[in-house]
């Protein structure tokens, strides 16, 4: 899936949204101190009153919001698994009964709670449902259009959500005209930041495919390895961050530690063009040819096949990995580079990398930034400052 399918699928999560059909909703709660069901319970999603189905709108909204590679994350199932996910999710999708699914997704909460201490009180919640997606017909009013053909998505969707202690309160009572403390037994569920869940299958082109699915973690960079591999039996994955530190260290590896802001410039500018020229089909990926022709095209020398491969057999123990480079250059166009001195932060784009430089001048180091205006500090313009006639080198 890229961020277009995601965000198609996620939109669809609001009241009175004729396109989305929400069938059953099935809650399960488990409890920390024995790692065990406590209840679950199925009902038709439509039979919960508006505010209950509200709540959960926007938990399923904010389980699939995020970046790709960063808070979600296409897995492809693994071959060969025993009691296999993917097997039990399919099933449960295509079950013609109510109890048929409750029970395929009460294997998948097994799985969850093999060998697995949760620090609080959690509870599970499945949803099994479909959303239509009308097709695009060039040359035709919207308005005719829209609801002529559709293209048809079943899914499943589970949004894991902790409890946490109701607050202890104090209330005034307007009809006695008297304070009273107030304190609820009952623990309350927080849908408003779901800890993980998943989607199945995952959408790519209008087209089902139940060879991956979807994974959401609770926070950004930090993905359940435990839950990926042996509840989703998913395969192994590396995060946007984890990407960029390999290319770096690939890159330390093959031409050393020290580069300059211009030819590091052409390194991200290099990149930005694979991204832009396929940015419609397939996430771009950099393999080690890739890298190599990268690194050549950005001036570096002594470059050559040997080097690249070995460093990826090094850093990746993989040769044949392949980086997403979305994930290794930094957004091109926004101030997503930051310099940290102890005298000054400063943020610029990669595109603009190539206005800054380090220069050494009278034994001391400076960076330097190019300007093609007058720099204005509180209101002052800047005198311009002549170096008294010595060589500034970078």
């Amino acid at each position: 899936m890229n961020k277009k399918d995601v965000a198609s699928i996620r939109k669809q999560f609001k009241a009175g949204n004729d396109l989305l059909k929400i069938n059953e909703i099935f809650n399960v709660y488990i409890m920390k101190e024995t790692s065990e069901i406590y209840h679950h319970q199925s009902q038709l999603f439509e039979m919960l009153d508006q505010d209950q189905q509200e709540l959960f709108m926007n938990n399923f909204k904010k389980l699939l919001t995020g970046q790709l590679d960063e808070k979600l994350f296409e897995l492809k199932f693994q071959r060969d698994a025993k009691n296999n996910s993917q097997l039990i999710l399919h099933q449960g999708l295509l079950s013609s009964d109510v109890e048929g699914w409750k029970e395929q997704m009460l294997l998948i909460v097994e799985k969850m709670l093999k060998d697995r201490q949760y620090e609080m009180d959690i509870v599970v919640t499945f949803i099994r449902g479909e959303y239509l997606k009308p097709m695009k017909r060039p040359g035709e009013e919207a308005e005719e259009s829209e609801r002529d053909a559709v293209y048809s998505h079943s899914f499943i969707l589970c949004s894991i959500n902790k409890t946490q202690e109701p607050k202890k309160e104090l209330l005034f009572d307007y009809v006695e005209k008297e304070f009273k403390y107030h304190f609820v037994v009952d623990p309350i569920i927080n849908l408003n930041a779901p800890i993980s869940g998943f989607l199945f299958p995952c959408f790519t082109d209008n087209a089902a495919d139940v060879n991956h699915i979807l994974y959401s973690a609770g926070k950004v960079h930090e993905p359940d390895h435990q839950f990926i591999e042996e509840v989703l039996n998913g395969e192994e994955t590396m995060t946007a961050k984890e990407d960029k530190i390999a290319f770096e260290e690939i890159v330390k590896d093959v031409i050393g530690d020290q580069l300059n802001t211009s030819t590091l410039s052409n390194v991200y500018e290099e990149i930005n063009r694979v991204i832009e020229e396929i940015e419609d089909e397939e996430t771009p990926k950099l393999d080690c040819k890739d890298v190599e022709h990268i690194l050549k095209m950005s001036g570096l020398e002594d470059v050559n096949t040997e080097k690249v491969e070995t460093a990826f057999q090094r850093v990746l123990d993989d040769e044949n990995y392949e980086l997403k480079a979305s994930s290794i250059v930094p957004k091109y166009k926004s101030k997503s580079i930051k310099i940290n001195t102890k005298v000054a932060n400063i943020s610029i784009s990669p595109q603009d990398l190539r206005y800054v430089r380090q220069v050494n001048f009278n034994g001391k180091r400076y960076i330097m930034i190019e300007v093609e205006e007058d720099t204005v500090i509180e209101g002052f313009t800047m005198i311009p400052e002549a170096f008294n006639g010595n060589i500034v080198n970078s």
